[in-house]
């Protein structure tokens, strides 16, 4: 069987995930999850807590769903759309707390609440898995705003960091390689009669922290002194 081709290193590019690999996982903890609520399996919900803390605190290499996805299911399907690992990084990390919380308080004997924490869990993993909108992602971007990507941050990006505004307006997109939506705003901006200026923040992380870009792509419409006019993403 032919072997589908990889643009992302499963194990060495830790910064970008494939959007099925977070899928799988979160529809593991959630199926995990939901056992444990329907037989009452509270070592169920510590058992998938440990494996996502091993998992998040290890790496991709000791994550069961993860080496199931990249080792049997993604030669065989292919790579999905790569996205910024840190937002369902995040939702792993509140799945682990909440999980164990739930298994903490069915043995101290709260087994209502315990079971009323997996089963939130348990629904909100599904509807991750099923539909790709993830609640911990969002609350990740919720709180990468709070802490720099605003508005009010951007109202000038310096044209010394813009080797390519020559006197006119530009679209100035914050991108890494490895971004798929980055390469849609690429797309998108191609046939826009102002020129696209593109900062990898890989290349160039003292221009993310400059300007606390905490997820890519952003993207901005500048003047020709670098005022930020318009943000288009995110």
């Amino acid at each position: 069987m032919e072997v589908a081709t990889r643009s992302a290193d499963p194990w060495r590019d830790t910064d970008v995930v494939d959007e099925h690999a977070a899928r799988v996982a979160q529809g593991t903890t959630g199926i995990v999850a939901l056992l444990g609520v329907v037989f009452g399996w509270p070592l169920a919900w510590a058992l998938m807590s440990a494996q996502l803390l091993i998992g998040v605190t290890l790496g991709r290499r000791f994550c069961l769903p993860c080496l199931a996805y990249y080792v049997v299911i993604q030669p065989r399907f292919g790579e999905g759309p790569l996205e910024d690992s840190r937002p369902p990084r995040l939702a792993n990390m509140i799945g682990t707390a909440f999980l164990g919380l739930a298994a903490g308080l069915w043995w101290l004997g709260a087994e209502p609440s315990g079971t009323a924490l997996a089963a939130l869990v348990a629904f909100l993993a599904l509807i991750s898995a099923s539909t790709g909108f993830c609640v911990g992602c969002e609350v990740y971007r919720l709180t990468a705003r709070l802490r720099g990507i605003s508005p009010r941050r951007h109202d000038r990006i310096d044209p010394i960091d813009l080797n390519g505004l020559r006197g006119g307006g530009a679209y100035v997109e914050f991108t890494h390689p490895l971004c798929a939506d980055c390469r849609e705003w690429e797309q998108r901006l191609a046939a826009e009669s102002e020129p696209l200026l593109k900062l990898d923040v890989r290349e160039h992380p003292e221009l993310a922290r400059k300007y606390g870009i905490a997820v890519v792509p952003t993207v901005f419409r500048v003047g020709s002194d670098g005022a930020v006019l318009k943000r288009l993403a995110p």
